[in-house]
């Protein structure tokens, strides 16, 4: 039966016992990890945020009586205790495993302060139970050591994040949950207004055009650590909600907005791991970071980088090769140096494996350490083409060239995909090396195919290039952008731009983008009102703290550094959400739900 604390107060917690405490009188709460009763004598491991303690029971004058021994050999896994005694060195072996690994807790007086049921899973670190089953016991798995590590380091990144952006002249305001519906971008969720029939609100994406205003309003640098929700795609390591460290700066440009960043990442990564960030990070355009990694969001842990053929086999007798060059398409290799000798059926897991990219097929050759070649196109090829195109791909004995052939951009996402996907199979992806690279000067427009018409590559009130405004009518799609993202080791952990500010040009990029003007106004009229009474030159950035955090915990998936996650399908297993609303609320609401499956 469970007792109450009857005036029992916590000392201290489980891991910052320590040995200057020897021969002290302490009361430690948590939860049982292990019991082992060994006879005459029970050693029950305790466990809360901070780490495990080791309490030993014994019947005898500095221990508790026969009652309580008996009510000590009931303990089991989970319940949550209170316990009194007095910190010793241990009788047995060291820990070395635990930051208590030598001392031991001799209890004299404690309490079972709640009892326990089996749990469905055995509380521990890197648990091999099923993610589903885990996500419906979520409150049991975020007991989880490792998990409670992860949101303690993402409270630590919090914390720091404010406090450095506060010094730096930053302030912290909160921008609106409910606000008006966004055409751009992802799919809004809707909240229904019951005050106003037939209206509804729209969760942020986020906060970008309230952050916008506070320029206008003459708030500078602004900075918030922002809840935004999309209603996107399945995806399997994509949340419906997340988390954005957002900010916005005026009377700045690119370098102003990558200094303050490249500082606030060297003095995060420093406090929280201890890693130094060499500054200035590098930088690269996108065009350089697609020509060379074929991803705008380059790993740059590893080489293997792409290289351009098209010069070298413009003229020789391979057909696919030529056919996709004469339809203004490319030609590009990479070099898994060291990988000759792969099998066959290795190398058609990795032709099935671009194909789930689009592409048609994979042309290899492979460098046996003897120098000997294995292709699957030499015979349409002369030997002079062959030792060009290995001399351009700078092949070695034991190398293994391989080939993609198409549009310029499915080159690129094949290669992209197949760069990464050959890093994991050679063990080149260190997650101890960080190593961050800014892509600048995006595309301004991407052209819609479904669409017929052009869109914005970040959003609509993104500042082009002056140098490019010469082409925004007759070369739309050739005008670069004053946009960047901050990308950590494969992963685009921040974006944001400079933010057109000139009436002329806004207008002219939502003639770009298909907007009539009063479809403009209707859908962005208080900003363009507000940018009629003087509005600064500004520009901002957004980091995804669940992926930044992910990185630096060096976990595989953000899920494990949210508290509540939802699944692939945006589900909660554990309070079983979304459900369905009463008649009563949907009335309320004036909402009728369709039964598609009565029609």
């Amino acid at each position: 039966m469970a007792e109450s604390m009857k005036g029992l107060h916590r000392t201290c917690r489980c891991a910052e016992v320590t040995e200057q405490m020897e021969g002290s009188t302490i009361t430690l709460m948590g939860w049982v990890q292990k019991v082992r009763n060994i006879g005459g004598v029970i050693f029950v491991d305790l466990r809360d945020r901070s780490g495990i303690m080791q309490l030993l029971f014994e019947n005898d004058e500095r221990g508790v009586d026969a009652e309580g021994f008996d009510k000590a050999a009931s303990l089991r896994a989970e319940y949550v205790l209170a316990a009194t005694g007095v910190v010793e060195k241990r009788g047995g072996e060291v820990n070395k495993n635990l930051a208590t690994g030598s001392l031991e807790l001799r209890v004299g007086l404690f309490r079972i302060l709640s009892e326990s049921e089996v749990p469905p899973f055995e509380v521990k670190e890197d648990s091999k139970t099923r993610d589903e089953v885990r996500l419906k016991y979520r409150y049991l798995d975020l007991r989880r050591p490792d998990i409670q590590r992860n949101l303690m380091l993402r409270s630590r990144v919090a914390m720091l994040t404010r406090k450095f952006f506060a010094e730096e002249g930053f302030l912290e305001i909160e921008t609106p949950m409910l606000g008006k519906t966004t055409p751009e971008g992802a799919r809004d969720y809707l909240v229904p207004s019951r005050i106003h029939p037939g209206c509804f609100y729209g969760l942020p994406q986020s906060p970008q055009l309230y952050k916008q205003l506070l320029m206008c309003s003459g708030y500078d640098r602004y900075i918030q650590i922002a809840r935004c929700f999309r209603d996107e795609d399945l995806r399997a390591d994509r949340q419906p909600e997340f988390t954005q460290i957002d900010m916005e700066l005026s009377f700045v440009d690119v370098d102003d907005v990558i200094d303050v960043n490249e500082r606030f990442l060297a003095y995060l990564f420093k406090e929280v791991l201890g890693v130094t960030v060499p500054l200035p990070i590098e930088r690269i355009t996108w065009q350089e970071a697609m020509d060379r990694f074929g991803s705008d969001k380059p790993d740059m842990r590893f080489g293997m980088e792409l290289c351009d053929v098209s010069d070298i086999v413009k003229d020789c007798g391979f057909a696919v090769f030529t056919n996709a060059l004469a339809s203004g398409g490319s030609v590009r290799g990479i070099n898994a140096k060291g990988q000759g000798g792969m099998p066959r059926k290795k190398i058609d897991k990795l032709v099935e494996f671009v194909r789930g990219y689009g592409a048609k097929g994979l042309a290899y050759i492979a460098i046996n350490a003897d120098g000997t070649r294995k292709s699957s196109f030499a015979k349409f090829m002369t030997e002079e083409e062959m030792d060009a195109l290995v001399k351009a791909m700078d092949g070695e004995n034991g190398d293994l060239l391989l080939f993609a052939a198409d549009s310029k951009k499915l080159v690129y996402d094949v290669l992209g995909a197949l760069r990464l996907e050959l890093a994991k199979q050679m063990d080149l992806l260190d997650k101890n090396e960080y190593r961050f690279v800014w892509v600048t000067e995006f595309p301004l427009l991407e052209w819609n195919d479904e669409e017929n018409r052009y869109q914005a590559m970040h959003h609509p009130f993104t500042m082009l290039m002056e140098e490019d405004l010469q082409y925004l009518d007759s070369d739309p799609g050739r005008v670069r952008a004053k946009a960047y993202d901050i990308v950590l080791n494969g992963n685009e952990i921040g974006g944001g731009s400079v933010r057109i500010h000139q009436d002329d040009i806004q207008e002219k990029m939502f003639e770009k983008l298909g907007f009539t003007k009063e479809q403009a106004h209707e859908q962005f009229g208080f900003l363009l009102d507000a940018f009629k009474y003087g509005v600064p030159p500004h520009a901002g950035l957004a980091y995804g703290l669940d992926r930044l955090v992910m990185l630096m915990a060096k976990v595989d998936s953000i899920r494990d550094v949210i508290a509540f996650p939802k699944v692939k399908d945006a589900s909660c297993l554990m309070t079983e959400s979304p459900s369905m609303a009463d008649d009563k609320q949907l009335e309320e609401l004036h909402l009728i739900v369709r039964n598609e499956s009565a029609e």
